[in-house]
C-alpha cells in the first residue's frame, strides 16, 4: 500500500472526521460505513498517508459485515473494491499490484466480519435450542406431576369414598336399630352391623397403607398388583352388606383381561356402587354386568333407587369415572335412567393396545 505525504492539520482533521461516525456503528453500521468512506475518499484522493487511515476503515468493514446480512456484505464489498480502485486511479500513485493488496485486506476484513456474524447466529441458535429443550423438560416435567397428581386424588377418592360410604350406611343402620325399640334391642344385629364398620375400617386402613406405600415408593411390588375384575365379587359383597341388593353378572371369556382395563373396570364399580348406596341409601338395588363384546369391555351399573335426603350432592366421582375410562382410550356415560327410576352408568374399555398404558 502506497505510503502517501505525512499528516498535516488538514490530515489529522480528515482522520478524526473518518473515526467519530464509528461511535455509533452498533446502531446504524451501514449509514456510518457510507459517512467514513465520504471522509475517506477525499483524505485519499489529497495522497495522506494510506495506512494511517486504514484500521478505522477496518473497523467499519467489520461492523457491517458482523450485523449482516449476508446479501448486503457482499454488495458492500463489490462497492467498496470500486471505490478504492477508483480513487487509487484518479491519485496517479496507485500500481497493479498495490491494488490488489488493498483490495485483499479489504476482503480479508469482511470475511472476518462474516465468519464472527455467523458464528454469533450459531451460538444464538444453540442457546435457543438448549432453552426450548429447558421449557420442553419443565413443562413436561409438571404435566406429570399434575397427571401423578391427578391420579393420587382419583385413588384415594375411590378407596376413601367408598369405605366411609359403606361406614355411614351401616352406622345409620346401627343408630336405627338402638333408637327404633330401646327395650327390644336386637343385640344380634347391632353387633353385626358394629362388626362390619370394624371390618371395613380394618380394610380401608390396610388400602391406605398400601397405597402410600406406592406413592412413596417404600416396597411397592409388597402391595401385590391393582384390583381388576376378581375383586368384583368383593365389592358386591361390600355393598350387599350394606343392605344393598347386588346383582352381579361378569362374562369376560374369549382371553384376558388387561391388567390396566381390569384395574379401571373395578374403580368404576367401585365408585357406581358407592354413589348408588350414597345417593338413594342402603336398600337400593343395583345390577352390574361385565361382558366382552367387540373388542371391549363393557360395564354396566344400573340402580333403581331415588335420591335420598341430603344424598345427591354433587362430588367428584363421575368425573373420576370418566377420567380413568378416557386413560385407557375408553368412554363412560353416566345419567339418569330413562326406562326407570334410578342412575345408569356404561362404560366401553378397549383391550388392545392398553398393554403399554399406565395402570389407572
Amino acid at each position: 500500500m502506497p505510503e502517501g505525504r505525512e499528516l498535516d492539520l488538514a490530515g489529522l482533521l480528515l482522520m478524526v472526521g473518518m473515526a467519530v461516525p464509528l461511535v455509533r456503528r452498533r446502531r446504524w453500521p451501514l449509514g456510518v460505513l457510507v459517512a467514513h468512506l465520504g471522509v475517506a475518499a477525499l483524505y485519499h484522493a489529497l495522497n495522506y498517508t494510506h495506512l494511517a487511515s486504514f484500521p478505522i476503515t477496518a473497523l467499519a468493514l467489520f461492523t457491517v459485515a458482523l450485523a449482516g446480512p449476508h446479501l448486503r456484505t457482499v454488495l458492500v464489498s463489490g462497492a467498496v473494491l470500486v471505490l478504492v480502485l477508483a480513487v487509487w486511479v484518479l491519485s496517479g500513485n496507485e500500481t497493479g499490484i498495490e491494488t490488489l493488496r488493498t483490495s485483499g485486506w479489504i476482503l480479508a476484513v469482511l470475511v472476518l466480519g462474516e465468519a464472527f456474524r455467523l458464528n454469533r447466529e450459531y451460538v444464538a441458535a444453540m442457546r435457543d435450542r438448549v432453552e426450548r429443550a429447558e421449557r420442553t423438560r419443565e413443562e413436561e416435567a409438571a404435566r406429570r406431576v399434575a397427571e401423578e397428581r391427578l391420579r393420587i386424588a382419583r385413588d384415594l377418592h375411590d378407596l376413601l369414598a367408598h369405605s366411609i360410604t359403606l361406614i355411614g350406611v351401616r352406622s345409620s343402620v346401627a343408630a336405627h336399630l338402638i333408637a327404633t325399640d330401646p327395650g327390644r334391642l336386637d343385640r344380634a344385629a347391632l353387633a353385626g352391623e358394629l362388626d362390619g364398620i370394624s371390618e371395613t375400617c380394618r380394610e380401608a386402613r390396610g388400602e391406605l397403607r398400601a397405597t402410600l406405600q406406592v406413592l412413596r415408593g417404600d416396597d411397592p411390588e409388597s402391595s401385590g398388583p391393582p384390583p381388576g375384575l376378581n375383586g368384583l365379587p368383593d365389592l358386591a359383597g361390600a355393598a350387599r352388606a350394606a343392605g344393598a341388593t347386588v346383582e352381579l353378572t361378569v362374562d369376560a371369556g374369549g382371553g384376558p383381561v388387561p391388567p390396566v382395563v381390569g384395574a379401571a373396570a373395578y374403580r368404576i364399580v367401585q365408585e357406581a356402587l358407592t354413589n348408588a348406596v350414597r345417593r338413594a341409601g342402603p336398600e337400593v338395588a343395583v345390577r352390574v354386568t361385565v361382558r366382552r363384546e367387540e373388542g371391549a369391555l363393557r360395564l354396566d351399573v344400573a340402580d333403581d333407587g331415588t335420591v335420598a335426603p341430603g344424598g345427591g350432592e354433587p362430588g367428584f366421582g363421575l368425573t373420576g369415572m370418566r377420567e380413568r375410562a378416557r386413560s385407557i382410550g375408553g368412554t363412560l356415560v353416566a345419567a339418569p335412567r330413562r326406562d326407570a327410576p334410578g342412575f345408569a352408568v356404561t362404560a366401553h374399555l378397549p383391550l388392545e393396545e392398553t398393554e403399554c398404558r399406565k395402570s389407572p
